[in-house]
C-alpha cells in the first residue's frame, strides 16, 4: 500500500512538473521553480528524482508523450473515416493544448542543453505524430509523399497557430487553425503543405 502511494505521489509531482517545463524549458526550469509548483521541497524532489533536474525532465517527456498517445495520436489510429479520426485528433489538441493557452513541450524542450540531452526522444515523437498523419491520409487516397508533406506542414501549421496565439493573446488563432485543419488535409487540389 504504502508503495502505490508514493508512486501516486510521484505520478502527481511529476504532473506539478509539466507546467514549469513547458513554460520555462530545460534551462528556466529552475529547482526553486520546480519545487514551488510540486509543492515539494528539495530533499523530496531529490527523493522521487535522485538525478535532479535531467531525471524529472526525462519523467515529464514520458508523461506528456503518453497524454499526447492517448489524446492526439489514439484517434488517428482509431477505427472511422480519415476525416473523422483528422476531426478527433484536432479536438485532441484543443484538449491537449487548453484551446491555445499551453505551450508546446517538445519546442520548449527542443532548444539549449534539453536538446542535446532529449533529440532523440523529441526526435521519435514527431516522427510518430506526423508518421499517424500521414497513414490516415493515405488511407484517405493520398500518395506516400503528399500525405507525407502534409502531415509535416499540418504540424508546422499547428506549432505556429500556437506560438500567434500565445504572442497576439488571442486564442481564437489556435481555434481556427485546428478547426480548419481536417479539411485542407484532405482537400485534393489545396497545395499548402506541399512543395512546389
Amino acid at each position: 500500500m504504502l508503495l502505490n502511494s508514493l508512486a501516486m505521489s510521484k505520478q502527481q509531482a511529476i504532473a506539478q512538473l509539466v507546467p514549469v517545463f513547458r513554460r520555462y524549458g530545460y534551462e528556466g526550469a529552475t529547482l526553486s521553480r520546480l519545487s514551488q509548483a510540486s509543492g515539494l521541497g528539495r530533499a523530496s524532489l531529490y527523493h522521487y528524482f535522485p538525478e535532479g533536474k535531467e531525471e524529472m525532465a526525462a519523467a515529464v517527456l514520458q508523461y506528456v508523450n503518453r497524454w499526447f498517445a492517448e489524446t492526439v495520436l489514439a484517434p488517428l489510429k482509431g477505427d472511422g473515416e480519415p476525416g473523422d479520426r483528422l476531426r478527433a485528433m484536432s479536438e485532441g489538441l484543443a484538449e491537449f493544448y487548453r484551446h491555445g493557452e499551453e505551450t508546446c513541450l517538445l519546442s520548449a524542450m527542443s532548444l539549449g542543453e534539453a536538446d542535446d540531452l532529449f533529440h532523440a526522444q523529441l526526435q521519435e515523437a514527431m516522427a510518430a505524430w506526423m508518421g499517424a498523419i500521414a497513414k490516415v491520409l493515405q488511407e484517405a487516397g493520398l500518395s506516400p509523399e503528399l500525405a507525407r508533406q502534409r502531415a509535416e506542414g499540418s504540424v508546422m501549421q499547428i506549432q505556429g497557430a500556437l506560438v500567434v496565439a500565445r504572442v497576439m493573446g488571442d486564442m481564437t488563432a489556435f481555434e481556427r487553425a485546428i478547426q480548419r485543419l481536417p479539411v485542407m488535409l484532405l482537400e485534393r487540389d489545396w497545395d499548402g503543405f506541399t512543395e512546389s
